[in-house]
């Protein structure tokens, strides 16, 4: 008779191994323990440019005329009728609002920047701005899911969890996925999930709902028990999951269970130093913004994203909270926002490259979609995901172009046209990743982060 309270490794070995029940459990068995189990680095299907990502989620949708596609004929045309037929379900009157603030060109690029990003506009001729994105999804839900998942309306994995689950880790005593200061609302948990696949792979979260805060991950150390005493303590804990999941066979949640568990006590070593902002100097908090009211948040998260990735996370995203969806009062709303990330976003760009890390680290900007070129209400502009802008820098892209077009008032995507299955297969091929080959076999069929669409857009990659 197995003794559940025997806490020897080598006694659940020899009798979760006995039977076919013990087949459940081969596989995780199998993983070697020195390199992450689950999590195991990866080869990739192809050499990879870019090792890590970090993704810059502007929640709500900035407007895409407003910030890196200038129309010099909506600025002509203001308080004229639009010259076509607008999208339905939209709040929005058909009559062209400019926008409020300047252009200028930057760089030896010429690229185009308003002065909402004066910052950001230093580096541009690092960026690859696109500019012919189109998605599916007028509302908030449906257009962050396709951003973060490739479906409007099913539950899928995550974009960082297919990442994880391709790639691995490149530190066993860190997550692979990390989402910061994530929103509760438009799909929630959803947008970092795994989904079906493991457990494993969905993402850990530090902060919410935009705000970074104390930047740690709760309950992971015990100030009560040495590190010893929990390891006994984990060790008897996971050997009745272990013969739980022999009796239940192929259970996905008490696997996910099993590998948190062993994931989280390893994090008791690295996360808090990772964590530690105070361990930079000065004048790199400066570089970011930190102590400083409009941009300390955001901020932090750019600083904390480069620790996460310089030591071996491999998707890092942060959220900056539903703050763009401005239907109303577009001038100031888009002026608060800029000035909170401006700064952080700049700064993370010159520390990633000063630390050699621009090269093989992707970092990507961008919201669900884009705004109307055309009034709501009084100042405001309504949801878009007909066409608008994200702009990726590092991780092997072309340095300082602009790339497709929206129409002359920045409606439609016109030319070059970017689905966002085009952009999630594009990521994936920086990773070294076939967005065809990286798939999951769940419920008789094999599912992929671009369903059956996507194309790689080669033309952005160096």
């Amino acid at each position: 008779m197995f003794n559940q309270f025997e806490t020897s490794r080598r006694a659940w070995m020899k009798h979760a191994l006995a039977g076919l029940g013990g087949l459940a459990v081969t596989e995780w068995l199998n993983a070697p323990a020195s390199a992450g189990g689950p999590l195991e680095p990866r080869a990739p299907h192809h050499p990879a440019k870019a090792r890590r990502v970090i993704f810059l989620f502007m929640h709500g949708g900035p407007s895409q005329v407003d910030t890196f596609d200038y129309k010099p004929m909506l600025q002509k045309k203001d308080g004229e009728p639009l010259p076509f037929e607008q999208p339905p379900n939209l709040d929005a009157k058909p009559v062209l609002m400019k926008s409020p603030w300047k252009f200028a060109r930057h760089g030896e690029s010429g690229l185009w920047v308003s002065e909402l990003f004066p910052h950001v506009a230093r580096h541009i001729d690092d960026l690859c701005v696109i500019r012919s994105m189109h998605s599916k999804g007028t509302s908030h839900g449906q257009a962050v899911s396709m951003l973060h998942t490739g479906s409007d309306n099913l539950v899928r994995p995550s974009f960082g969890a297919w990442v994880s689950y391709g790639l691995g880790t490149e530190n066993d005593d860190l997550p692979s996925f990390v989402s910061v200061a994530p929103s509760s609302g438009h799909g929630g948990p959803r947008n970092y999930g795994s989904a079906f696949l493991p457990a494993i792979h969905q993402a850990t979260t530090i902060g919410r709902q935009g705000r970074l805060g104390d930047p740690r991950i709760e309950h992971l150390g015990n100030r009560t028990l040495s590190v010893e005493d929990q390891r006994a303590q984990l060790e008897l804990l996971q050997e009745m999951n272990r013969d739980h999941l022999r009796r239940a066979g192929r259970d996905a949640g008490i696997r996910g269970a099993i590998e948190s568990y062993e994931l989280a006590f390893r994090m008791q070593k690295s996360a808090p130093d990772v964590l530690d902002l105070s361990r930079e100097s000065e004048a790199v908090q400066e570089l970011y913004g930190i102590g400083e009211k409009t941009t300390d948040n955001f901020g932090r998260q750019c600083l904390l994203a480069r620790r996460l990735v310089e030591a071996g996370v491999r998707f890092v995203e942060l959220s900056t909270g539903n703050v763009w969806d401005q239907h109303s009062s577009l001038k100031s709303g888009h002026e608060r926002n800029s000035l909170a990330v401006d700064r952080p976003i700049a700064g993370l760009l010159t520390d990633l490259k000063a630390r050699g890390m621009l090269e093989d680290t992707l970092v990507i900007w961008g919201g669900e979609f884009g705004r109307t070129p055309i009034v709501q209400g009084s100042n405001g502009r309504d949801h878009n995901p007909q066409g608008f802008c994200v702009w990726m820098a590092g991780g092997g892209v072309k340095r300082g172009i602009a790339y497709g077009e929206t129409d002359e008032f920045g409606y439609y995507a016109t030319q070059d046209r970017v689905h966002m299955h085009d952009l999630h297969a594009t990521i994936l091929h920086q990773l070294g990743l076939n967005h065809e080959r990286l798939t999951y076999r769940y419920a008789g069929r094999d599912f992929r982060l671009t369903d059956v669409y996507g194309e790689v857009v080669h033309d952005v990659l160096a």
